[in-house]
């Protein structure tokens, strides 16, 4: 049996965090859920905990999810964020997917959590395929630079990083430069420019 699927959760509210863990258990989705709820035991929790998943509140005062999901993205970038709120304006809601957020679910409508979640960590089961260096190839390329620049960069071979650029679009079974760039947008292994 596999274990059990590490979330991070920023939540100041204890009961909002029973009513995250009440709904996950019953979608049963094996969880082991760390509950956080301030910016230093959040940074702590990436490095020591390594969640696989974070959800976060938007409305904490003073670290909400526009702050959570830089950090995450700066600390963890693999790990996909999912903002779990009271409510959201358009205006948030944007912000936040622009941020690199993968979903924003309501605590009101928390059946499609697990959905979610499952949906966020399939899209990224992909990347488990990589070896460290293909991750850093495959980063490099799709934040634009040459294959030149990336051999100088890693101080490889451009018959090398050609290799490995290959090795990644079989082992990711994409054909083309595009869908690589489009499949990094996706996992936010890289942000777009804003």
């Amino acid at each position: 049996m596999s274990d059990p699927l590490r979330i991070l959760l920023l939540e100041d509210n204890p009961r909002d965090a029973e009513l995250v863990t009440a709904a996950l258990s019953a979608a049963g989705l094996r969880a082991q859920v760390e509950r956080v709820t301030s910016k230093d035991a959040f940074t702590r929790a990436l490095h020591e905990f390594s969640p696989q998943v974070v959800l976060s509140d938007h409305s904490l005062a003073q670290f909400n999810a526009l702050a959570a999901l830089r950090t995450v993205h700066n600390q963890r970038p693999g790990a996909p964020v999912i903002v779990v709120a009271e409510a959201v304006d358009e205006q948030l809601a944007v912000a936040c997917l622009r941020a690199g957020a993968e979903d924003i679910v309501l605590k009101g409508n928390l059946t499609r959590l697990t959905p979610a979640i499952e949906a966020a960590i399939q899209v990224r089961r992909p990347l488990e395929k990589l070896t460290p260096r293909q991750l850093e190839v495959f980063r490099l390329v799709t934040e634009g630079e040459s294959t030149r620049d990336i051999a100088r960069r890693l101080q490889l071979s451009v018959k090398t990083v050609e290799t490995h650029r290959g090795d990644v679009m079989k082992r990711l079974g994409i054909h083309d430069l595009v869908g690589l760039v489009l499949y990094v947008v996706r996992v936010r292994v890289v942000l777009p420019d804003s």
